[in-house]
């Protein structure tokens, strides 16, 4: 394969997934909140379904914060494989370490993401449980 196609692949592909999934999980949350601030829990006519409407678009953003590791792993990998082919082409130290760079960036944005959803994955749930007890109550 073309190493400057690969590149192109990881640098744009890999990183622009992840820049797309970080959006979709900060669009979901701000839907959320304003949701769970417009929310009048005694329009529900029970428990189990306020609950469903509570979650809506939750699994997108565990998905998101579950499998933005991996690719960013998969960013790493199609780099390192840059590199190796770069350093069997040329020994020019510049080029493989502008590979190797490119191979922590798409872990780091990996983990960025993968970090942020969680954070907004665990601030709903908690938002979830507080609204359902207060549903108890009432």
């Amino acid at each position: 394969m073309n190493l400057a196609l690969l590149k192109e692949i990881v640098d744009y592909g890999i990183i622009g997934l992840l820049i797309v999934l970080n959006i979709i999980s900060l669009a979901l949350f701000i839907e959320r909140l304003i949701f769970f601030k417009r929310l009048d829990a005694s329009k529900y006519k029970n428990e189990k379904v306020l609950k469903n409407a509570l979650t809506k678009n939750l699994t997108i953003i565990g998905s998101i914060a579950s499998n933005a590791p991996y690719i960013g792993l998969l960013g790493t990998v199609l780099a390192i494989m840059i590199t190796f082919a770069t350093i069997g082409s040329t020994p020019d130290a510049s080029k493989i370490m502008q590979s190797i760079a490119l191979a922590l960036k798409t872990t780091a944005a990996g983990l960025v993401v993968a970090i942020l959803s969680i954070f907004f994955y665990n601030i709903l749930a908690r938002l979830i449980e507080n609204i359902l007890a207060h549903y108890e109550e009432v």
